[in-house]
């Protein structure tokens, strides 16, 4: 049985607990999840572009955005099945160890979209960056839970996924400097050097591999034999066998699957719907075609939306982050999701011109990525040391599966069910229609254990 702390509570300037080597633990598990992020984001900004030049067909055609839609679910089959490999070699091998396979793979296959010929290698390669991308959540959210003091552990967490949001910026940041390039003519097939940028991150493995050591309570558990025996998924039999975690573990994939579908079969199309959005609103605002595309490209309008999103979700992250801590993890999850069902359906239903994007991306960024600072605060607290990095990524990484299919079943209503309207109305309605999978969330909040105040599980099945 958990032991209830004060962990949450006893000290306002919870900083003031960390050690030098807890700050280099957060740093470099931040550092992870940032360039993870940086890399989905890269691929959420260049897909359009490099889908378009791989087919040699317009950006604005129903066909690039159709298969933009598979490519991205073929991205999160990846993801998922990283995760739940690397989730599962976390808890045998290591948390740190595993951290840098994972770092290394995404680099290397990120890197290698730079030299795409077709979408089909430009798919396989996608795929093969979700596996390194797929690992990295489970196993920098283990790493932070287990090293730092209770007494920081949740506004760690928590600042873990705000931090994440200089990522997306800074994938934003890349853009524009590769718009600028290519409108210079300086570089051509610029979604190419976006994805050069996402090798970056190999660098980091210097510091990973020097300096980074296992968790003391990993340790412990490798010392005393309590670590994940049999077969490399032989920690999903042990969490399945016990009622407590199983429990946990089905609340826990529902809470998340449920913000990751609608972050990627629906945040994820915004940038899409705006590209239709403001392509009409110029089309129809001036009389010059050339002119109005002129318009579209100075105004960076679809960049300047993006970059608004995320300065949006870092500030719903850190509330989310903060009710969590005074009200509990389960009524977050409530507000959050009720927030994200309401205020996705408005956008996608009332976006109709840059001016409406610039104050309601901000709000959607943060409805929606809020309840992503609370599964890193909520699903570590839920499994015990010899199964977190397993359960935790098992939970994350069940939404990508969850994600694909909700891509392809958009897919489906924006190519076959809502095909017959003119753009941007596909995007729209099918969005509108995805809404409905945030109810999941707010139900499965209600059957999760409250876990705010508590200490991290012990070894104990029941």
């Amino acid at each position: 049985m958990s032991q209830t702390t004060n962990a949450d509570t006893t000290n306002k300037f919870w900083w003031q607990h960390m050690t030098s080597y807890h700050w280099f633990v957060f740093i470099v598990a931040s550092a992870a999840w940032f360039f993870d992020c940086l890399d989905q984001r890269l691929f959420s900004l260049a897909r359009v572009s490099a889908l378009s030049s791989l087919i040699d067909m317009p950006s604005s055609s129903n066909e690039v955005q159709a298969l933009g839609k598979q490519v991205t679910a073929w991205f999160l089959i990846g993801w998922g099945i990283g995760g739940l490999l690397f989730g599962a070699l976390g808890d045998r091998y290591g948390r740190a160890r595993m951290l840098t396979v994972t770092i290394l793979t995404y680099s290397l296959f990120t890197g290698l979209s730079f030299f795409s010929v077709s979408w089909i290698d430009f798919t396989i390669y996608r795929f093969l960056t979700g596996l390194g991308v797929g690992g990295v959540f489970g196993l920098a959210v283990a790493l932070i839970a287990e090293t730092v003091v209770p007494s920081a552990r949740t506004q760690c967490l928590g600042m873990l996924q705000v931090l994440s949001t200089i990522g997306n910026l800074s994938a934003g940041g890349a853009k524009y400097t590769v718009d600028a390039l290519e409108a210079s003519h300086t570089i051509s097939e610029g979604w190419r050097y976006m994805f050069l940028i996402g090798a970056l991150p190999a660098l980091m493995v210097i510091f990973t591999g020097w300096y980074l050591r296992e968790p003391e309570t990993w340790l412990k558990l490798k010392e005393e034999g309590k670590l994940p025996k049999g077969g490399i998924f032989s920690p999903y039999f042990s969490l399945m066998k016990s009622a407590r975690w199983r429990k946990n573990l089905i609340v826990g994939a529902l809470l998340a699957s449920t913000g990751v579908v609608g972050l990627w079969a629906i945040g994820e199309y915004a940038v899409d719907l705006q590209n239709a959005v403001f392509g009409s609103y110029y089309a129809e605002t001036m009389p010059d075609a050339d002119e109005a595309t002129r318009k579209l490209a100075v105004q960076n309008a679809k960049t300047n939306g993006f970059m608004l999103n995320m300065l949006g979700a870092a500030v719903g992250m850190w509330l989310f982050t903060q009710m969590a801590i005074i009200i509990g993890r389960k009524p977050s999850f409530v507000i959050g999701f009720t927030s994200a069902l309401l205020i996705t359906f408005f956008v996608y239903w009332k976006m109709e011109t840059p001016t409406d994007a610039y104050w309601m991306m901000p709000l959607m960024g943060a409805a929606q990525l809020g309840p992503f600072a609370g599964f890193a605060i909520y699903l570590p607290e839920l499994f015990p040391g010899s199964l977190r990095s397993t359960g935790t990524s098992f939970c994350y990484n069940l939404g990508r599966f969850a994600a694909a299919i909700g891509s392809f079943f958009s897919y489906i209503l924006t190519k076959n069910v809502f095909g017959g309207f003119d753009p941007p109305l596909p995007y729209r309605y099918s969005a509108m229609v995805m809404c409905s999978i945030f109810v999941v969330g707010i139900v499965a909040a209600f059957f999760g254990p409250e876990t705010k105040g508590a200490a991290l599980p012990e070894e104990s099945t029941d």
